[in-house]
């Protein structure tokens, strides 16, 4: 089976997905990575990519090199503008995410939740959703959306859809790898207790594990899916 993770920025695969992503390669799946914005230029009052050029290549090289701890085959980074997605026509990240799947034909594809607070996860959602439309001949045959700490769980629940995972992956044996490939994005890590910190990842897993009866877990919401 062929899989695709479509993500915001470098790190959002591996802190959303990237133990299922281990698993998935592990049974013999191919799992491609699409990361849609570079992940570093909002830190500047006015966006030029030109003065975090040595930050960008290090972050492509951390997306790379994730993406080899965990297995997958093929890892593809956009540059479209960091937190400003929505500065952009949203036709045209619809059109980017429709490329690839045209290049990969994914049976699944895996993406942000609706309701994150960071407004790029938010739009590529909608542009993964939108690119995935069922309409006739369309090979994407379920659709995923996947929980990323200090995003989804910072919406207040009046300001967006609450994530409610009905879709869980049994990751016990694959969240070291998870773990070890966020080790890779140590600059975009912070100290415990703040929820993207190594010691929340791992007690998230824990807890969407103990939620189900299992060591750790990844959280989903199906979507769709047609069998």
């Amino acid at each position: 089976m062929s899989i695709l993770v479509v993500a915001a920025h470098p790190d959002d695969e591996v802190l959303g997905c990237g133990a299922s992503v281990a698993k998935w390669t592990e049974a013999g799946n191919e799992v491609h990575i699409l990361i849609l914005a570079e992940g570093a230029t909002s830190r500047d009052a006015v966006r030029n990519p030109g003065n975090r050029i040595d930050e960008l290549s290090a972050l492509a090289k951390a997306a790379h090199s994730s993406g080899d701890i965990l297995g997958v085959t093929s890892v593809r980074l956009l540059n479209f503008p960091d937190n400003r997605l929505d500065s952009v026509d949203l036709l045209d990240v619809i059109i980017a995410v429709e490329e690839q799947i045209k290049r990969i034909n994914p049976e699944t594809v895996c993406t942000h939740h609706s309701g994150d607070l960071n407004i790029d996860h938010r739009i590529t959602h909608q542009a993964v959703v939108t690119a995935c439309r069922p309409q006739p001949g369309q090979v994407v045959r379920r659709l995923l959306s996947f929980e990323v700490p200090s995003s989804t769980e910072w919406q207040p629940p009046d300001s967006g859809p609450v994530f409610q995972p009905n879709w869980f992956e049994d990751v016990s044996i694959t969240l070291d790898r998870k773990l070890q490939a966020l080790e890779i994005y140590t600059k975009e890590m912070r100290p415990w207790p703040h929820s993207r910190s190594f010691q929340a990842v791992d007690h998230l897993a824990r807890w969407r594990g103990s939620s189900v009866g299992c060591e750790a877990a990844e959280a989903f919401i199906l979507l769709r899916e047609v069998c």
